[in-house]
């Protein structure tokens, strides 16, 4: 079997992790792999890794110390002409041309939207992985990336906290999410956050200006707020303005991470999971399945069909949101 594997959409700590799983299992169940480099544009462009013998086709020594490192060494991108059915006809062509018998796509829901129009054109087999820092993602606990992504953004809140204490300010911290709040959640809770604004709660700003109060008539001398991009009354600038317009009783400074968070080395539970799921998308792939996407819940691996992945709203726990507001007091 010659299995194409390439990353899609927003880069993510683990993928290239991920990456050297699925060339390792392949490679030594004795098949082949063809890199695809920069997602479905590389595919149309016939942009393929090639390897020190002059070949299109990945070796062992091709993902050799990849673990440790963030991105992706096959790069990745949008690609709105894959979004076009003619886009999607040339890409089948391509892959029945190249002889790829099966496509392992690392990325979020955008990339296993294209998984679903690719299976309507070709009749290869497609596995994929959960690579988006964003965790939202039905038929997985968590994704590749998330992890990391939140590490990134509690070592800077930690840092940001010795600051606001030391000149007795409110820090609203945004992190990325624009429909998720599985980042500003988890973030809030490890870094101790005095409160988090995510999508699936309401915000209110007078009920969270209250609440600053009541800290600061406690004698809290720094506040740290966890804004998610997506949060239904904007981000953390608007946020500030909305607080600060009601008569915010701290002093204020807005931090936006943005794309920091998807940067770094993969924490250990990232390069673990983007092993496991990268190998289990090969042996999937072996054992004649297709259609879905390689997960892990509460320890087991298993496949959820591409349009399950995305065909709703990952809710964050609610046991977590509870947890925070009690911290919080």
């Amino acid at each position: 079997m010659r299995i194409g594997v390439f990353c899609s959409g927003g880069d993510a700590p683990g993928m290239n992790a991920c990456l050297r799983s699925v060339v390792r299992s392949a490679l030594s169940a004795g098949h082949e792999v063809v890199g695809i480099r920069r997602g479905y544009q590389g595919l149309l462009d016939e942009d393929f890794y090639i390897n020190s013998d002059g070949e299109p086709l990945m070796t062992l020594r091709s993902v050799s110390g990849l673990t440790k490192f963030g991105g992706t060494m096959l790069h990745t991108s949008r690609c709105p002409q894959f979004r076009t059915e003619e886009g999607q006809k040339k890409a089948a062509a391509i892959l029945r041309k190249c002889g790829i018998d099966a496509l392992l796509p690392i990325g979020g829901d955008g990339t296993f939207h294209g998984a679903v129009d690719l299976a309507r054109h070709w009749d290869g087999q497609i596995i994929g992985c959960p690579g988006t820092i964003d965790n939202d993602l039905i038929g997985t606990d968590f994704t590749i990336g998330f992890a990391t992504a939140v590490q990134t953004a509690v070592e800077a809140v930690d840092k940001l906290r010795d600051t606001a204490e030391s000149h007795e300010r409110m820090f609203l911290v945004e992190v990325m999410g624009r429909h998720s709040g599985y980042i500003a959640l988890h973030t809030a809770l490890a870094a101790g956050a005095e409160v988090a604004c995510i999508p699936e709660t309401p915000t209110d700003f007078r009920q969270i200006l209250e609440h600053l109060k009541v800290l600061k008539a406690r004698g809290k001398q720094s506040i740290m707020v966890i804004v998610a991009e997506g949060d239904e009354e904007g981000g953390a600038e608007k946020l500030n303005q909305g607080i600060c317009a009601l008569g915010c009783p701290f002093s204020t400074r807005v931090v936006i991470l943005g794309h920091l968070q998807r940067g770094g080395s993969p924490v250990t539970s990232d390069r673990i999971l983007s092993t496991r799921l990268g190998d289990f998308a090969v042996r999937s792939l072996l054992a004649g399945h297709s259609g879905a996407m390689a997960g892990e819940v509460r320890g087991d691996l298993l496949l959820t069909p591409f349009e399950t992945t995305y065909s709703e709203h990952k809710a964050v726990p609610p046991e977590l949101v509870a947890l925070l507001e009690t911290m919080a007091e």
